[in-house]
């Protein structure tokens, strides 16, 4: 079976946060690659600064470089809330001989008893949790921790940077900026 990492966002903008945390959990636990989902609309969330196609584009820009990366859009083509469980299934019937490893920060580790039947998803899907600032690694669930750099970045202070004309870089790829700055991006 094919060992496959999905890393789902917003990704609204993608960082090197992002790619470091693909990077090194596709490293230690020998995942063949890493499929990045763009969530249309995420239940926990306020919907996306910017519309999908930009994001779509960020996040092919951002992920080009590694030839084990891809972007997967299933959540963009199907509008509305995405609920991880739905993905899983409809990428489990498409996909039945791969084995998905859903990756998802310290954050989410400690929401995962609010996610939509998570007991059920914990059937279709390997969960693995990555440290986040000001969280805790702590679930009754089985997930796999994994030790990656910590980076304390995030794409909602990204957008703040931005829209205050601050320098993101060194913390979003060049391509993404130059996109950022050529599509007029996160300036209100």
């Amino acid at each position: 079976m094919e060992r496959i990492g999905i890393l789902g966002g917003t990704f609204d903008p993608p960082h090197l946060g992002h790619l470091l945390i693909a990077e090194e959990v596709r490293l230690v636990m020998e995942l063949q690659e890493v499929w990045f989902i763009p969530t249309y609309t995420p239940p926990h969330k306020n919907a996306a600064k910017s519309n999908a196609a930009d994001r779509i584009n960020m996040l092919r820009l951002a992920t080009d470089s590694n030839s084990f990366f891809k972007v997967n859009t299933i959540e963009i083509e199907r509008p509305g809330k995405s609920y991880t469980l739905d993905t899983m299934k409809i990428l489990k019937q498409k996909f039945p001989d791969k084995d998905f490893y859903f990756i998802i920060g310290a954050d989410m580790v400690e929401y995962l008893p609010n996610w939509y039947k998570v007991d059920e998803l914990f059937s279709l899907v390997n969960f693995i949790g990555v440290k986040r600032a000001g969280y805790q690694l702590k679930t009754k669930y089985p997930v796999t921790e994994v030790d990656i750099p910590m980076i304390d970045i995030s794409s909602s202070m990204l957008r703040r940077w931005l829209r205050s004309k601050r320098s993101v870089n060194y913390i979003v790829p060049d391509a993404v900026i130059s996109y950022i700055k050529e599509n007029n991006l996160y300036e209100n």
